[in-house]
């Protein structure tokens, strides 16, 4: 099982980012989660594969939006009107289960992260 996520960078603040994570075989829910240095990890946006449904963090509902490829091989996030709070290792992950929940224990594979870094 490999996910691999990309799209990381290094953005002024009101700026976008997307995020994207290639995954192998099969999952029934996938998720975005972010650590900031000296925080807890914190889920970020879930999506059910086959439903389509989708839960959003309150910090960055109307300013995240998680999608996936038509093929579900590719899961996506695209950042807008970037905050430095944002400012976070990203990382994607994904489980068998079924049901977005942004809850880590959740997931049961893990991506390595990708670094996002917003100046004000």
């Amino acid at each position: 099982v490999q996910l691999v996520e990309s799209g990381g960078g290094s953005v002024q603040a009101g700026g976008s980012l997307r995020l994207s994570c290639v995954t192998s075989g099969y999952f029934g829910r996938k998720g975005w989660f972010r650590q900031a240095p000296g925080k807890e990890r914190e889920g970020v946006a879930a999506i059910d594969t086959g439903r389509g449904n989708t839960y959003t963090a309150y910090s960055v509902k109307g300013r995240f939006t998680i999608s996936q490829s038509s093929d579900r091989n590719t899961l996506y996030l695209q950042m807008n009107r970037l905050k430095p709070e944002d400012t976070a290792m990203y990382y994607c992950a994904a489980d068998s289960g079924r049901g977005a929940t942004l809850l880590e224990s959740g997931y049961q594979y893990w991506g390595q992260g990708t670094q996002v870094t917003v100046s004000a």
